[in-house]
């Protein structure tokens, strides 16, 4: 099956980057869309967060977490493709975004999961620390994000969104790039109120993907 995600919001496909990858069976050609810093959850140059997702795509794929019938969040979407394969891996997934990205979101899905798959995949708004009296607390077997730590201004309502989804067995698996003071600065954060380790790094892309529990877990995948 070749899966397509395609661009929306009347943005020319033609016009667009992209990026293919291959995961779960399926071809993706991803449009990469340049965002600008007024979308806090987004930023500048959207062809970079990319390598995240893949590389966080292609670690579940691998098997070492059993997604079948799980109940699944992911966190400042972009593109979606995160959902996507979790919801082709058997989980029910929430993929979340601000508001200025779910049609955007809402048209990938449409167009990435076969029709029978669509009902376990749904859109919902999520701005951190502001909308969480939607999701109820504790609800997520698991939290995914790519390449969302990046603005520091939002680590505190990221930290918040991330306590109120979490219950003691709830897994947050995060992909990101450790390049600069504020990332180091946000994993140490993170560490002040989760179990933060490394699960996997990929060398040739230079991403790093941390495993974060309640307590004192380390499972090991």
């Amino acid at each position: 099956m070749q899966l397509l995600l395609l661009p929306a919001m009347g943005i020319h496909e033609a016009a667009l980057p992209h990026l293919s990858c291959s995961l779960c069976g399926s071809f993706f050609l991803l449009p990469v869309l340049y965002k600008t810093h007024k979308r806090p959850h987004m930023r500048t140059g959207g062809r970079e967060g990319l390598n995240e997702a893949v590389v966080l795509c292609a670690y579940l794929e691998m098997g070492s977490i059993d997604l079948r019938d799980r109940s699944v969040i992911e966190l400042g979407a972009g593109t979606g493709l995160l959902g996507i394969v979790a919801t082709l891996l058997g989980a029910r997934v929430t993929i979340t975004d601000r508001a200025a990205a779910l049609e955007f979101l809402e048209s990938n899905v449409q167009a990435n999961l076969p029709s029978e798959l669509r009902p376990r995949a749904v859109v919902k708004e999520l701005t951190w620390g502001k909308d969480l009296g939607n999701f109820p607390p504790g609800a997520f077997d698991f939290i995914l994000g790519a390449d969302i730590v990046y603005l520091e201004e939002t680590f505190a309502e990221l930290l918040q969104t991330l306590e109120h989804l979490c219950s003691e067995q709830t897994v947050i698996l995060l992909s990101c790039r450790i390049r600069y003071e504020r990332d180091h600065k946000f994993l140490k954060m993170l560490r002040g109120r989760f179990s933060v380790y490394e699960v996997h790094y990929d060398s040739s892309k230079d991403v790093h993907i941390y495993k974060a529990q309640r307590g004192s877990h380390k499972d090991d995948f």
